[in-house]
């Protein structure tokens, strides 16, 4: 039965930023008990006063309370209720303490001089002129974004997303979003086609529109791209527009046609180059990864056309002068790659953990070092230049710091017009460069300077769309040496031993002692549940007392999937209570952050310079100036509340993340729930990112499973046929 009620918010038991989903405990006139309140609210603070209108439920765990279907905030009216209002976070730059001494100074009449006579706050201990411009904003936001909220509330948007719309459009933001909500979409991180999709319909939007149905198609291909697909294929790609946006073929393919008209796609005829085709051999291309894929083709002929910058050198001499000055003898083709790099515009080197892949760039930087050349490193991750610099003693950096990225300016400064400075550029991890990074990184290189990448072409692709040093080696374009050989003291590690073994299918060998400590386990384990408990006693206590590893800082859990027990996502939850069970800390959607919680960004940040992938722990939480402080390798970088959803907690990653790092210990479901995801070079890349201790817990059969299944997930690209038709 429909009733009302009225009461002030005491706190917050939950709230889920993602769809507004809040459980609250309220203080109700003339009820001595607390009421609790379930339904959505936009941002939800301590000390507002609601008029809700709903029912009263019973639950059957949990008792009274009241559902909501529909309310208005009013502003709080006691003294008491203003101070919790005031000290909730809501307002930047007014913490409790803050709040507590103003409402003290002024009661009642806060709100009213903090509307009308804000100078008046430098009366109060601790407020100066640049705290009160600090609030005097926030406040100013907080009212128009309570419009904003209120509207977007009524079309089943959340508060969390509201908050970013608002900071995106600022006082526009009702008139866009009824304009056109599918902006929403490309504009704003977090906000997807479905999301968008749902606020049209709520605004009157046509199922059947020319825009719904453009919208959806950017989608779904950035979704592909997600899943690393530089193009996806004519006939399907209408087949799984279809799918998603629920309308007919001729809809789709009008819309297609207006899209690529608008220069936002580019459909190419790849004149039956390709196998995967049936409908006229079309590609269809976002255009950035047309551009790219193109340009970088272009670009590599470029570099091999152009002369070299660097002297001719006697090879033959090189591979022995350098053998005698580093106090080394090299492998033969270890030699053969020395022999390249001096002799080529372009090279690749690939190998395995332990094939000696480092003494090769040592051995290439000394005898370039002694021709007085300017020499570039760089690696695609903080991680792998930071390793890369630690084992040659030179300078190594991120390719987007050397490229010099600003977001002030628009882009990469070193580009074909502001060139890099060097002769020679080698670049570490070259598996992990996807489509547009590798473009933006060729244009830049003077064609006229020697390009060597490094890399382990056995190892999972970019997380970004392409499979760009697989493609490059198919190619044949480029002269490529191969590392094969495992050198004597890496035989002694069983960690390199069986990564081979699992790269050559071969099931990987276990032996164990309790007199002798490996650096290789596997435990049995089949069900989730308990192979949830096994990790996270092996983290928190027998990891630790054995091998006196740190839980937090030594300890890597990575999984092959996301959701379900042993998901990054439960597994986050769980590690984090049993290694950080701190109380405090921020909610952002359902998800907790800590004061010392080991996190993750997970979006390309140019701005902070932290890019998807990269790891870091929380410093400091600051309530009252609403923003926490991330320590990314001896980087202290602020981030506003509305940023952290940037962010995720990384007691757990997926394997695809942890490319490019290594861990001193690492712990690896591997279950038969992760059949579809269960192949060689996940089970090889995951191996070989332990550096001491590598720990597989399941089953010998999904283990067999994915050694055995070399299938690797088809990623569609053209970038190997483009650069093989160059050789012609």
């Amino acid at each position: 039965m429909p009733a009302d009620l009225e009461g002030q918010i005491e706190r917050i038991t939950y709230t889920n930023d993602e769809n507004g989903f809040t459980i609250a405990r309220l203080k109700v006139y003339g009820r001595s008990d607390l009421v609790t309140v379930v339904g959505s609210l936009m941002a939800p603070t301590p000390g507002e006063i609601l008029k809700l209108k709903g029912e009263w439920t019973n639950h059957p765990k949990y008792g009274e309370q009241f559902k909501i279907s529909q309310y208005k905030t009013v502003v709080p009216a006691s003294i008491h209720g203003i101070e919790k209002y005031l000290g909730s976070g809501l307002i930047k730059g007014i913490g409790p303490v803050i709040a507590r001494r103003i409402v003290k100074k002024y009661g009642e009449q806060t709100l009213d001089i903090i509307e009308n006579e804000i100078d008046k706050l430098e009366q109060v201990e601790g407020i100066g002129s640049k705290r009160i411009e600090m609030i005097r904003k926030a406040w100013e936001d907080q009212k128009e974004i309570r419009d904003v909220m209120l509207f977007l509330q009524g079309h089943g948007v959340s508060s969390g997303y509201a908050t970013k719309i608002f900071k995106q459009y600022g006082n526009r933001s009702i008139q866009v979003v009824k304009e056109n909500p599918y902006r929403l979409a490309t504009d704003i991180f977090g906000i997807g086609f479905v999301t968008a999709d749902h606020i049209a319909e709520k605004l009157g939007f046509d199922r059947n529109s020319q825009v719904r149905a453009e919208a959806g198609i950017l989608y779904v291909l950035n979704q592909l791209a997600d899943e690393g697909h530089v193009y996806f294929p004519h006939a399907p790609l209408l087949k799984k527009c279809q799918e998603v946006l629920g309308v007919g073929k001729e809809l789709i393919v009008g819309a297609l046609a207006a899209i690529a008209n608008e220069k936002k796609v580019v459909i190419e005829d790849i004149n039956g180059d390709s196998d995967e085709l049936t409908e006229n051999n079309k590609a269809v291309y976002l255009v950035r990864f047309h551009v790219s894929e193109t340009g970088i083709a272009e670009r590599i002929m470029t570099l091999l056309r152009a002369p070299k910058s660097i002297r001719d050198i006697d090879s033959d001499k090189a591979v022995s002068w350098v053998q005698e000055r580093l106090s080394i003898k090299l492998a033969e083709n270890q030699i053969l790659a020395v022999k390249s790099a001096a002799e080529n515009k372009a090279l690749v080197i690939t190998g395995g953990p332990g094939t000696g892949k480092t003494t090769i760039i040592n051995a290439i930087l000394t005898i370039f070092s002694r021709l007085s050349v300017r020499i570039l490193l760089a690696a695609p991750t903080g991680r792998a230049a930071k390793r890369m610099g630690e084992a040659t003693g030179h300078d190594a950096k991120t390719i987007h710091r050397m490229l010099e990225y600003s977001i002030q300016k628009g882009g990469f400064q070193k580009n074909g017009e502001h060139p890099l400075d060097c002769a020679l550029l080698v670049v570490d991890e070259a598996s992990m460069i996807d489509t547009i990074l590798m473009y933006h990184l060729l244009k830049a290189i003077p064609p006229e300077a020697t390009l060597i990448l490094v890399g382990d072409v056995n190892q999972l692709p970019s997380v970004g769309a392409g499979n760009i040093l697989k493609d490059i080696i198919s190619s044949g374009l480029l002269p490529v040496v191969e590392l094969n050989k495992i050198f004597r003291q890496a035989e002694e590690s069983l960690i390199i031993v069986n990564a081979h073994k699992i790269n050559n299918g071969i099931l990987p060998s276990f032996t164990s002692s309790k007199d002798k400590l490996e650096d290789f386990y596997f435990i049995e384990r089949e069900d989730p549940e308990e192979v949830l408990t096994e990790i996270l006693d092996l983290t928190k206590e027998r990891i630790p007392a054995r091998f006196g590893f740190d839980p937090i800082h030594d300890i890597q859990v990575l999984t092959p999937m996301h959701r379900g027990v042993v998901g990054a996502e439960n597994l986050n939850i769980e590690l984090q209570k049993a290694l950080n069970p701190i109380g405090g800390g921020i909610m952002r959607g359902n998800r907790k952050l800590s004061l010392n919680d080991k996190v993750m960004q997970i979006k390309n940040n140019y701005d902070k310079e932290v890019f998807n992938g990269d790891m870091g722990r929380i410093r400091t939480i600051d309530a009252e100036n609403q923003e926490a402080i991330i320590s990314f390798d001896g980087r202290d970088i602020p981030y506003d509340f509305t940023e952290l959803d940037e962010i995720v907690l990384a007691y757990a990653v997926s394997v695809h993340k942890s490319q490019g790092s290594e861990y001193p210990a690492i712990i690896v479901p591997v279950l038969t729930q992760h059949y579809m995801l269960l192949q060689r070079n996940l089970i090889y890349t995951a191996v070989t990112r332990g550096k001491r201790l590598v720990i597989l817990i399941g089953t010998k059969k999904a283990l067999a499973i994915g050694v055995k299944n070399d299938k690797t997930r088809k990623r569609y690209t053209f970038l190997e046929k483009r650069l093989r038709s160059m050789l012609s």
